[in-house]
């Protein structure tokens, strides 16, 4: 009978092997996978959003938002990547939340990043099917929006190493329209430039209160990069995917976006500027040259499309790992069985990114997305310090260490209470109405779903124990 066992056990590994993998998502990817994932779902924010920060604080107040916030993600990637590398699952800051925090903090930080993936991912729709309608007014922007958000519901659903590597593609064409933006104007040759630059550096209509409401939309240059760790479970090596691929990513945004405020500044007045739905493309008209226009109108395509592909995968992954969890239902954390892909996931979220898109309220639907980052953000500076308070340096191994810390968590945080005081100073009841959602989702989880989570099997044993527990 002993025998019997044995040979039981040897035949039945491989059964349970095959089991394993078809419940787990494929690792195909590297640095510049993760790049393409976090600038792909950013480098909309150089060609539309972005210019809300002028109607706040003018072009000087634009510029040092763009400057302060790009502060604050170059310490939220630098404590995104020492984290995320340690963490045994995927599923990002969610993870980070769970293993440091408990369920219900994971809880508001899943709820959060999907919330500010799928109101991006409205947003990049939106301003497709926008883009369609200057072609011709008689265009209805809706089709457009549905074909798209169905076209890379589709690719999401086949496999994310295809998907990823058409990100890598149309992200790279996007960012080199900037360039030709950039270049049209031959900003090189002072008396021949295009550039109106002479009140840039002292255009701060509303003072420094302008520049803290800025910081609202400063956000958006750069919102979702963080995202990328989300990927983590399908990189062949985390240690050094992510750090590469998101601080690469950072100091390209930050390039783009210094480009970015200094051309359309200079090619459009700050007036107009800041109530265009895609500013970027505005300044190329201001060149009158066809090449420059046309060339633009296909960066600002291709920058929403590489935005919203993003937004799917990542708002897909942190929800398929609350399903995982049980703080959504369990039904959610299926596995495609050939193309390995949380398909479920990736289908729920389809219609509630339509449903926004389809309201046409661009500066709301950004603001939202903004605000349900900013939770996120200010639970992140908690859970690094937090992190180095439970495993120090030399208790668990890592294959990215954040230097000086505690001061990138230190500036992280009061760089996010800023922003939270100028998002009040522009959009009060926003504040007040996603603070109850989310207080409102909390009492939810803690009375009705909180009694499905399975405490010995939502922490796993693959990182010792944390110091003091």
């Amino acid at each position: 009978m002993k025998g019997d066992n044995v040979v039981s056990t040897a035949v039945n590994e491989p059964v349970v092997e095959r089991i394993k993998q078809k419940h787990t998502l494929a690792k195909v990817l590297g640095p510049a996978h993760i790049w393409a994932l976090g600038v792909g779902i950013v480098l909309v924010g150089e060609f539309m959003g972005w210019n809300f920060t002028i109607a706040k604080g003018g072009s000087m107040g634009s510029l040092i938002a763009c400057w302060a916030v790009g502060l604050m993600y170059v310490v939220l990637v630098m404590c995104n990547s020492e984290i995320g590398c340690v963490m045994p699952e995927a599923g990002g800051q969610y993870v980070q939340a769970k293993y440091i925090l408990g369920p219900l903090a994971a809880f508001n930080v899943g709820l959060a990043l999907i919330f500010e993936y799928v109101m991006l991912e409205a947003a990049d729709a939106l301003v497709i099917g926008a883009l369609m309608q200057t072609l011709n007014p008689a265009i209805s922007p809706i089709p457009w929006i549905i074909l798209s958000v169905a076209i890379l519901t589709w690719l999401n659903y086949r496999g994310v190493e295809a998907t990823l590597n058409i990100n890598l593609v149309i992200t790279a064409i996007a960012y080199v329209t900037i360039f030709i933006l950039l270049f049209s104007t031959k900003f090189y040759i002072p008396s021949a430039s295009l550039l109106q630059t002479k009140e840039l550096m002292s255009s701060l209509p509303y003072g420094w209160i302008g520049i803290i409401a800025a910081l609202q939309f400063g956000i958006w240059y750069y919102l979702g990069i963080e995202g990328a760790v989300l990927g983590a479970g399908e990189c062949r090596s985390p240690g050094r995917s992510l750090p590469l691929g998101m601080l690469s990513g950072v100091v390209s945004l930050i390039i783009g976006a210094t480009i970015t405020w200094y051309v359309a500044s200079g090619l459009v007045h700050w007036e107009q500027l800041g109530a265009s739905v895609y500013p970027l493309y505005d300044a190329a008209l201001a060149t009158k040259m066809p090449f420059v226009i046309a060339a633009l109108f296909v960066g600002t395509m291709l920058s929403c499309l590489a935005s919203a592909n993003g937004c799917i995968v990542d708002s897909s992954r942190a929800w398929q790992s609350m399903s995982n969890d049980h703080l959504v239902p369990n039904w959610f954390s299926a596995i495609h069985p050939v193309y390995k892909t949380p398909y479920r996931a990736v289908l729920f979220l389809v219609p509630i990114a339509l449903s926004f898109a389809f309201t046409g309220l661009l500066d709301q639907v950004i603001a939202f997305s903004i605000l349900s980052a900013l939770y996120d953000y200010i639970l992140k500076a908690i859970i690094m310090f937090k992190f180095r308070q439970m495993w120090p340096l030399g208790s668990v191994e890592r294959g990215y260490i954040s230097p000086w810390h505690p001061l990138p968590a230190t500036i992280l945080g009061i760089l996010v209470l800023l922003i939270f005081a100028g998002f009040y100073l522009g959009y009060g009841i926003n504040l007040l109405a996603g603070t109850l959602f989310y207080i409102s989702a909390s009492v939810w989880f803690e009375v009705h779903r909180k009694k499905y989570v399975d405490y010995s099997s939502f922490i796993t044993t693959a990182l010792p124990r944390p110091q003091g527990y």
